[in-house]
């Protein structure tokens, strides 16, 4: 008699699989955690991506003010009077590079023999700009630390060593049209300063992202700590706790924000510190919600039987299953971080300038509004709309997708 081998098949997934199977067929969350990821991205790469790559994206040229989105200009770069900078692609992606040339605009330009000229950019119809002379090598090359002489169609460099170099006068002239002199264009236009929008939106970013990253960071860390003590000992402890959160929640989130940025002083790391101690609140009462309401469950007197640490205890066995409601309620507290640092911003008690940020764009264009040049505020107040946006988007989705009814139907 021969019995064959029955097979079972078990198809068996975890909570937290279905609940990524579950965000993962809501479109509209796994869109807008796409943008969000392609955003982050953006932020990180920074001066890599950036047409200006001047730190902060701070390169001025109040000739092309408030230029349309698309405006082209021919731009002559004049070689500085420096050494050159070299910086590697790392300190160059972080904190920028610092331009080797000055970008003169210019409306048209005709070289003969050994001089350029050139009639400067107006911005007029006609342009009637002013007609000046440059010399080749003045554009070409830094004066120091050799001496540069033309003969006879030929340009000589005299190191101070005495040692000479030779460049032919038309490799000269070919030099400045291809390296020196280039039409730059700009995609989202320039500001009231000649800045190009475009570099200042990409280098924004890294200011609200940043906010929205460290702020909930800390908030995450004094929330959770506070909200797992109160709830899991309770008494007088949990009175003192309760009482110390009901009085924070009390102050409006803005007016606390305030202070403690007064307190601080104005800048970048001080607005991450403010924003981050406001919004602990709402952590923390979460997560003593959801510990009294699992303290006295069976693994966890398990856990006391076995005479763990309450530290094992709230860290190892109760922390993991209250994580659900936190990484809800951290995606909205991103999206506020964002929102609390446009307005600091907007205010000037924000971020400081020359360090662009997406409130302070719209603090310096407001007045645009009425004009003809409303898209100077609008792009970056787009921007801020967009990504707190996505960000409760995303958070409604993580809402859906965590629930455990909806997960284990």
């Amino acid at each position: 008699m021969k019995f064959r081998k029955a097979k079972f098949y078990q198809n068996s997934t975890s909570l937290s699989g279905l609940a990524l199977q579950r965000f993962k067929r809501n479109k509209l969350s796994m869109f807008a955690l796409i943008y969000i990821c392609i955003f982050v991205i953006i932020a990180v790469l920074g001066y890599l991506l950036t047409p200006d790559k001047t730190p902060f994206a701070n390169n001025q040229n109040l000739e092309l003010s408030t230029k349309k989105p698309g405006f082209k200009v021919k731009i002559l770069n004049l070689k500085s009077n420096q050494p050159e900078k070299k910086s590697s692609i790392l300190l160059t992606m972080i904190y920028g590079k610092t331009n080797d040339y000055e970008d003169i605009p210019i409306f048209s330009y005709k070289i003969n023999g050994q001089f350029l000229e050139a009639e400067l950019f107006t911005g007029m119809t006609p342009n009637n700009g002013e007609k000046i002379n440059y010399e080749l090598t003045d554009i070409a090359f830094s004066i120091q630390p050799r001496t540069i002489i033309l003969k006879n169609k030929t340009v000589i460099f005299k190191e101070i060593s005495g040692k000479e170099q030779n460049i032919d006068l038309a490799e000269l002239q070919n030099l400045v049209r291809t390296k020196n002199i280039e039409v730059r264009t700009y995609l989202l236009g320039t500001d009231r300063f000649g800045r190009d929008l475009l570099s200042q939106l990409i280098i924004g970013s890294r200011v609200s992202l940043s906010v929205g990253f460290i702020a909930v960071f800390i908030s995450l860390i004094i929330g959770i700590s506070l909200g797992l003590i109160s709830g899991y000992l309770g008494g007088k402890i949990d009175e003192l706790i309760i009482w110390f959160i009901n009085v924070v929640w009390s102050i409006p989130t803005l007016l606390l924000v305030i202070a403690i940025t007064m307190a601080l002083g104005k800048g970048f790391w001080q607005v991450f510190i403010a924003v981050g101690l406001t919004m602990w609140v709402e952590v923390a009462r979460v997560v003593r919600g959801q510990v009294m309401s699992i303290r006295n469950k069976e693994f966890v007197e398990a856990g006391i039987a076995f005479g763990y640490s309450n530290f094992r205890i709230l860290f190892r066995h109760v922390l993991p299953n209250i994580l659900s409601p936190v990484i809800v309620i951290s995606a909205a507290n991103f999206a506020s971080a964002i929102l609390i640092e446009a307005g600091l911003s907007f205010l000037g008690i924000g971020v400081q300038p020359p360090v662009p940020s997406w409130g302070t764009m719209i603090k310096e264009h407001y007045g645009y509004i009425i004009l003809d040049y409303a898209y100077l505020a609008i792009i970056p107040g787009l921007a801020i709309m967009l990504m707190v946006l996505t960000f409760m988007i995303v958070g409604n989705g993580l809402r859906d997708a965590l629930d455990v009814k909806t997960v284990q139907d």
